[in-house]
């Protein structure tokens, strides 16, 4: 992966080429040469996090399953040690996982490199078979099971790992060319200290980190259009829109700690997106514990922000968001029936209403709710913020907006994976306080995007719900998504889930 990819090929010779009024120069927005670098990096790659999470569980369950193959031919099924063979299999097959994980055997470097870590990995399977043995000695237990059992699922299992970690290093080298599975990072901050970075990253072996370029704000004086073969794509308000378009994992400010305003200067900018922040720390003369670094290769990096419910954290608010959605989709399905029907008798026009509004990470997404206003009166854009007695919304429109169900179509949002069932409420795109939009009048307010947005919330659960009429109710909406971004958990979101119908009944601001 240290070799110069297409991809950076591709963005030197676009320097070249579009250098000047159309290129790096051009006003207003990002330029040419950073928009197609972007679009390059707009697919999703696989975290290495976890391709090793899902190897734990594709292991356990080979030597589980190859423990027991053994078991049924030596011994029979089940017919005898009925239970307390399988379950020796499960604890050792589980033991072996830790093992492993413990002397780092599912490291990307370990996997990319299956016959250097041959060794480790026959030494922690002996070990696991040396602490059965040294078990069933204590429980004086070792006479009631089949030596040849064991001996045959030591080799077994060993030559199926071994095998699978083969075929998966060549995977995994595969994944790293293609783009497929890497860390993309970008450099903020050019210069010497940049180059001096890139090098020690470059020198890491095996390492899964894709540079994408560089942002600085300073000009080509003090920082080179390109430094170690990297171009410099922009300023730091264009990094943020580039981050809006291409898949970015990682940001890494190449400043000294010395630099401290300038350092602030630039995170105040960077914390909105959904993305790693770190601080190289490789040439600060500044030391601290090696516990207070995160580490690329050997390269030592301060970790400032991390993206919220990342990797297993989001496949398990995924999967909750699922199960969910389809027992609200059971649940309410009658209600929502009705409400299709009274609006159909009430006015005229469609029963849905589909709005655009922000979701992660400021992407577009349409929302559904039932149509509470007249048709010629909707407005799509929210320009015009609904207040007490709106003659734009219909008779039932004001029931269903009171009672919230106006929102219950955006459960099939969750479904299909535009919303959440639980984060910061989406707010349309237009949406605005005293002919200000919201970002305009929250510092940070980007920051809500850092995770998709929910069908309920924090901010909603505790009253700051319907109309945003001043600038205090838009600020502090935001302080708690933000609350709620920094503070998540599963139970978390649970807690609000289920106090949601009962601060609904509360409809002092919602009309």
């Amino acid at each position: 992966m240290n070799e110069i990819d297409p991809a950076r090929r591709f963005s030197i010779d676009a320097v070249r080429k579009f250098d000047g009024p159309a290129g790096r120069d051009a006003p207003g927005g990002m330029n040419d040469v950073a928009r197609q670098v972007a679009s390059q990096y707009r697919r999703d790659t696989m975290s290495p996090i976890m391709v090793s999470g899902v190897l734990r569980m594709v292991e356990f369950a080979l030597l589980l399953l190859s423990g027991l193959c053994v078991y049924f031919h030596y011994v029979g099924f089940f017919t005898y040690l009925a239970w307390q063979y399988p379950l020796t299999i499960a604890a050792a097959s589980l033991l072996a996982v830790v093992l492993f994980d413990v002397t780092d055997c599912y490291q990307i470097v370990s996997l990319m490199r299956p016959i250097a870590n041959f060794g480790r990995l026959l030494l922690v399977w002996a070990g696991t078979f040396a602490l059965m043995a040294l078990t069933a000695f204590v429980m004086k237990m070792s006479e009631d099971y089949s030596r040849l059992f064991f001996g045959t699922w030591f080799v077994v299992g060993f030559v199926l790992i071994f095998s699978l970690r083969l075929v998966m290093s060549k995977l995994i080298r595969r994944w790293a060319r293609d783009g497929r599975m890497e860390r993309r990072a970008v450099i903020v901050g050019g210069g010497k200290t940049a180059e001096i970075l890139i090098r020690s990253v470059e020198k890491q072996p095996y390492n899964d980190i894709r540079i994408c370029g560089i942002f600085d704000d300073r000009g080509d004086k003090r920082s080179p259009p390109i430094v170690a073969g990297y171009p410099k794509l922009g300023t730091i308000s264009e990094l943020i829109e580039f981050a809006r378009i291409a898949r970015i994992d990682m940001l890494i400010v190449s400043l000294p700690l010395t630099a401290e305003s300038r350092v602030l200067q630039l995170l105040k900018k960077l914390w909105v997106l959904p993305v790693d922040i770190r601080l190289s720390a490789h040439s600060n003369a500044l030391q601290f514990r090696p516990r207070a670094y995160s580490y690329i290769g050997s390269v030592p990096m301060l970790d400032i922000f991390d993206k919220p419910i990342n990797d297993w954290d989001s496949v398990a608010k995924r999967a909750f968001d699922i199960v969910f959605s389809i027992i609200g989709i059971i649940v309410f399905s009658p209600v929502m029936l009705a409400t299709a029907i009274a609006i159909k008798l009430d006015s005229k026009g469609p029963v849905l209403f589909h709005q655009k509004r922000h979701g992660f990470n400021n992407e577009i997404i349409e929302v559904y709710k039932f149509r509470s206003m007249y048709t010629d009166k909707a407005d799509p854009t929210a320009k015009q913020t609904v207040t007490k007695n709106d003659p734009r919304v219909t008779r039932v429109g004001r029931f269903i907006r009171k009672t919230s169900i106006d929102e219950l179509p955006q459960f099939f949002n969750s479904l299909f994976g535009s919303l959440a069932l639980v984060g910061p409420r989406p707010h349309a795109i237009a949406a605005q306080s005293h002919n200000l939009l919201y970002n305009e009048v929250v510092d940070g307010y980007f920051a809500r995007h850092k995770v998709k947005p929910g069908v309920t919330g924090w901010a909603q659960i505790n009253g700051w719900r319907g109309e945003m009429d001043t600038n205090e109710k838009i600020r502090m909406r935001t302080e708690y998504d933000l609350y709620y971004i920094e503070n998540w958990s599963l139970l978390f979101d649970l807690r609000i889930l289920f106090l949601t119908p009962v601060r609904l009944l509360n409809t002092e601001n919602a009309y």
